[in-house]
């Protein structure tokens, strides 16, 4: 976090952008992140993301850059990489990926050719947007085939999977979700690749902590051939992504990411990044992703205990995604709005074969990685299941929501921010 001083300087400098950063710390502090993908960096990564590293150049790998003054940049790097292949149990890691994105996009392009088949789980249904969505430019270069859970248990029939590779012959299987709230049997999406001669994918970006703690299956060890994950998220380090793979495609991979899709990296979140990785491979880490887990099951057990229906009925990781027009009779965007005005920050989402449009979707999705990182535990997420229920059952009575936004922030100020 920038000093007091710092702070004086911005404001001198440019006193719209200083209220704007004052306003977003007390908007943290008062209310509570519960967007699974959202969480509160390690204070140490904050400190790392605003120092002398964001001036440096350096495009290029440890010992074969372009620019001088490499010996810093190619400590840290090199630190990053073999902490990313110790936590994970990796052959190989690239640490240079700005974002979720196009991390994604380097392992499509570094291993295929456009036009291949890619085998990856439906937007709907729990996949993510670089999965194949056909709004998204991977969706265009390369022929994604859609997997769907069953409608009736949430599961994913392995059963039918098997029977769409047959079909459809990919090059490679994606598996990984972003609002999919049940756990993966990785050997079952490997078995499927494996009879079709596809290579095997994992995108764990929503759980790369929680797999870095051994918390849930890491798919490498079920032998996929690549593993992505973003740094941020259940991780708690900075925004960026991560690659991880077998050794004989190191270079593919490499070369995919620089100088294939990017130029220099940005060596402040590379140093945020390693000293991520080595806090995520401390028992306290360890306790986090655990207590992560529990109050999410706590907090699902509070909503279904008030009648508020949850797809799948329940989760075996971070988040849950409530369906809101079955519960109380609004879509997501009117369930979304209403928490936000309570202090409780929220993400519309859509549903398995979600009758509405994604900006008007029948669900709510929420996590527990931002207020297990504060300190909450199973007693706050039964209040916070309770504040959940009640602001979505008054539909808009604002004098119902201000009585509940006093909870959220009754709650909220027993249990500080790190790093703010």
């Amino acid at each position: 976090m920038p000093s007091s001083q710092e702070k004086a300087q911005l404001a001198q400098t440019d006193n719209e952008i200083f209220l704007a950063l004052k306003g977003e710390e007390a908007r943290q502090r008062s209310g509570l992140e519960l967007i699974p993908s959202e969480n509160y960096a390690f204070p140490e990564v904050l400190t790392l993301l605003g120092s002398a590293f964001t001036n440096k150049y350096a495009e290029g790998y440890p010992g074969r850059r372009y620019y001088g003054g490499q010996e810093n940049t190619d400590r840290i790097e090199t630190l990053a990489r073999d902490r990313a292949k110790a936590l994970f149990r990796a052959e190989h890691a690239n640490v240079q990926p700005l974002s979720g994105s196009p991390m994604n996009q380097a392992v499509y392009l570094g291993l295929l050719e456009p036009g291949d088949t890619i085998l990856a789980m439906d937007l709907s249904h729990g996949g993510h947007l670089t999965h194949g969505a056909p709004v998204s430019h991977m969706g265009r270069l390369f022929n994604f085939v859609r997997y769907k859970t069953d409608p009736a248990t949430g599961a994913i029939d392995f059963d039918h999977l098997l029977a769409v590779a047959r079909e459809a012959k990919p090059k490679l299987v994606v598996c990984g979700y972003s609002s999919y709230p049940r756990d993966y049997d990785y050997a079952d999406f490997k078995r499927v690749a494996d009879e079709v001669g596809a290579l095997t994918m994992a995108d764990v970006s929503h759980i790369g902590g929680l797999i870095a703690a051994d918390v849930m299956r890491n798919p490498l060890d079920a032998g996929f051939d690549v593993m992505t994950t973003t740094t941020h998220k259940s991780l708690r380090g900075p925004r960026g992504g991560l690659i991880l793979c077998k050794e004989k495609f190191a270079k593919k991979i490499d070369a995919s990411v620089f100088p294939g899709l990017q130029g220099g990296p940005h060596m402040n979140q590379v140093a945020a990044a390693a000293v991520t990785f080595r806090l995520a491979a401390l028992p306290a880490f360890r306790d986090y992703a655990q207590q992560v887990t529990v109050n999410a099951k706590a907090l699902a057990a509070a909503l279904m205990e008030r009648q508020v229906k949850l797809i799948t009925g329940g989760t075996d990781n971070h988040l849950l995604v409530i369906d809101t027009v079955a519960s109380f009779g609004i879509n997501g965007a009117e369930a979304q709005e209403a928490l936000d005005r309570v202090g409780l920050t929220t993400n519309k989402q859509v549903i398995p074969d979600d009758p509405n449009p994604p900006m008007r979707p029948s669900g709510l999705r929420l996590g527990t990685p931002a207020p297990t990182a504060r300190g909450m535990g199973e007693r706050e997420m039964t209040e916070i299941g309770g504040i959940i229920a009640e602001t979505l059952a008054a539909k808009g009575d604002r004098i119902a929501e201000e009585k509940l936004a006093a909870r959220t922030r009754a709650l909220t100020s027993r249990f500080a921010v790190p790093g703010l």
